[in-house]
């Protein structure tokens, strides 16, 4: 996410480093590439502007703090300008009234009914509420089709009436229907154009005034970078929608409409998509954001994922296996399945400090423990709960069953000891014993 800007601002960043203090010279030639790299990721060139002025206007004449150094100063002054720019603070959805109903709005192909079936899904789970999903697509091929399988998926009912043709009696028919049967969130997708033209903007204002929704949400790609801006705009201009939803962020490597997007239409973005699963959906954070576009990781995302996959109990249970030097190839394949429940691989090591810079450009999704898993499940239970009996006939018997490569296995079987070593470590508290073995596994 966001990788070649967040190098190319690493980079910049890096010109003060070593300086004994900030100077006009020294702040310009570091606000130069900074404004290089914010137009190179695609941001508009008015926001790019106005955020460099704001970065020089604090940074000059700062005095450094004997603990700080120029450089340390000079990207703490980003990291808020970055977040002021994708809007300060996390906004979630109104949800307010006991009855809700949210509009969402975009043009074709911007992951509109997707993003649809995630938020109904999203809402129902962290919320409590009770959705009912409204196809309003009366144009696209297999559109109703489509949300009518995703709500299946997630376990929420769908409205639609194939025999009408017009979407706004559609909307209007499912608030009834979704009162009378005791709903208390309905979200409505409706259909998108390739381009925005009159037609359109006129339909999605009729069911806008029809429904009189509580959110009327804007969903973009973020892939589409400084155009998603310009779509947006004129979307505003005529609903005056709550807030954006930025789409495929797992994709966009450039970051142009998360970073101009606010200070454009000037209403915040409440959630991305960050994959292709039902639950690849966030909260917006502009804090946390900001971190991770400064390569600083996002370590509270990551434990709250964490903590959506993992209970107290089962946290206990596996302590104890660690400490008794009990903890088996199967604890490890199932700890391998806990990770894949918290979401895109790639977007997780992204949370962690450091880690994009050190994994670079390298191939990370959650395939890549697919030859783990196939070693695993050709051993039998014993060898799971005890790997120090394999022997080179059974290594023979696993690499067969597995289809793969006897040194895999060995690859396998020796990062398993390092890395229950280290986990003993942790919990005995010889941090500077992992430490050692760490520089040991290189």
């Amino acid at each position: 996410m966001f990788n070649n800007l967040t190098d190319k601002l690493n980079s910049a960043l890096k010109i003060l480093k070593g300086q004994g203090k900030i100077t006009e010279i020294n702040v310009a030639e570091t606000l130069k590439e900074v404004r290089r790299a914010l137009l190179e990721a695609d941001v508009n060139f008015k926001t790019a502007k106005e955020f460099t002025i704001n970065i020089k206007n604090k940074a000059i004449g700062q005095n450094v703090l004997t603990t700080v150094n120029p450089g340390q100063l000079m990207v703490k002054i980003v990291k808020d300008e970055l977040t002021q720019l994708m809007g300060g603070n996390a906004e979630g959805i109104n949800l307010s009234n006991s009855f809700t109903v949210i509009l969402m709005s975009g043009l074709q192909g911007s992951g509109k009914t997707t993003f649809s079936g995630k938020l109904s899904k999203y809402l129902k789970v962290k919320k409590n509420k009770i959705p009912l999903l409204v196809a309003c697509d009366v144009y696209r091929p297999a559109a109703v089709e489509q949300l009518k399988i995703l709500g299946e998926q997630i376990g929420v009912d769908v409205y639609s009436d194939e025999s009408e043709k017009n979407p706004v009696k559609i909307a209007s028919d499912s608030i009834l229907y979704a009162k009378k049967i005791g709903k208390n969130l309905v979200i409505i997708d409706t259909a998108g154009r390739l381009a925005v033209d009159d037609q359109m903007m006129n339909e999605i204002k009729n069911i806008h005034n029809a429904v009189n929704p509580q959110e009327t949400l804007f969903v973009v790609d973020s892939m589409t970078g400084q155009d998603a801006v310009n779509t947006a705009k004129t979307f505003n201009d005529i609903l005056n929608f709550d807030g954006v939803i930025l789409t495929k962020l797992d994709g966009d490597t450039r970051g142009g409409a998360a970073l101009s997007i606010k200070s454009i239409v000037d209403k915040p973005i409440k959630f991305i998509g960050t994959g292709e699963k039902m639950d690849a959906i966030d909260v917006f954070h502009p804090e946390r954001m900001a971190d991770r576009i400064l390569g600083m990781g996002d370590i509270v995302s990551l434990v709250e994922k964490a903590q959506n996959v993992y209970d107290e109990k089962q946290a206990r249970i596996l302590s104890k296996k660690i400490a008794k030097s009990q903890f088996g190839l199967d604890d490890f394949l199932d700890q391998i399945k806990k990770i894949k429940q918290m979401g895109d691989i790639k977007d997780m090591v992204g949370m962690i400090p450091g880690a994009s810079k050190a994994v670079g450009d390298a191939e990370i999704d959650n395939d890549s423990f697919k030859h783990i898993e196939a070693l695993i499940y050709s051993m039998t239970p014993k060898e799971r709960s005890n790997p120090k009996i394999i022997d080179n006939s059974r290594k023979k018997r696993i690499s067969n069953g597995s289809g793969l490569e006897i040194q895999e296995l060995n690859k396998l079987l020796k990062q398993f000891e390092q890395m229950s070593k280290m986990m003993k470590m942790m919990q005995s508290g010889g941090s500077n014993k992992l430490m050692q073995m760490m520089k040991g596994m290189k």
